[in-house]
């Protein structure tokens, strides 16, 4: 079960901010400190993913005869709590709503999330593209990720360029001044 509330749409949002039906807040204090939100950033929504991570089999960079499973891109559909989809995430990375409005963004902070899980994830968002639901969003959190590993299986020169496509599920929690 979700611990979020949420929120599909800029309409929504906005309905929701002078509601006293809040959403659910993130207690950044409960979280690894690398992946909480500077102080003064307000929680503007959040959405669950569900999506896949792809991994490809390249050689290790200065190491002649090594090789490693490398990220190539993540593909996930953006849900609201009423699960009907609100937006998509992609490689930049990008977060881009249904109504078209979208952000990119630089990793700050990882921290570890419980085994075979991704990490959980601090981004400092560009400004946004577009009017909508993406508008005034200066940092995202993934959090309560599950899966999205790099492949078990070996990676050697015979399967140099293969790619294994791997699921994952996170939240990701919307924050603006």
């Amino acid at each position: 079960m979700k611990t979020f509330l949420m929120i599909a749409t800029a309409a929504a949002l906005s309905a929701c901010a002078s509601s006293p039906m809040m959403m659910k807040g993130v207690d950044n204090a409960a979280l690894p400190e690398a992946v909480r939100v500077p102080a003064g950033q307000k929680q503007m929504m959040s959405t669950w993913a569900t999506g896949e991570i792809t991994y490809e089999c390249r050689e290790k960079a200065g190491m002649a005869g090594q090789h490693e499973w490398a990220f190539v891109g993540p593909v996930a559909t953006l849900y609201s709590g009423d699960k009907k989809m609100v937006g998509k995430y992609y490689a930049g990375p990008t977060w881009e709503s249904a109504d078209g409005s979208k952000v990119t963004g630089k990793q700050v902070a990882i921290a570890p999330a419980s085994p075979g899980s991704i990490p959980l994830q601090l981004v400092k968002a560009e400004p946004a593209m577009g009017q909508g639901a993406m508008t005034g969003v200066s940092y995202i959190q993934r959090l309560n990720t599950k899966g999205g590993v790099a492949p078990a299986m070996a990676c050697d020169a015979m399967g140099k360029g293969k790619r294994q496509v791997v699921a994952y599920e996170a939240d990701y929690v919307f924050y603006g001044m």
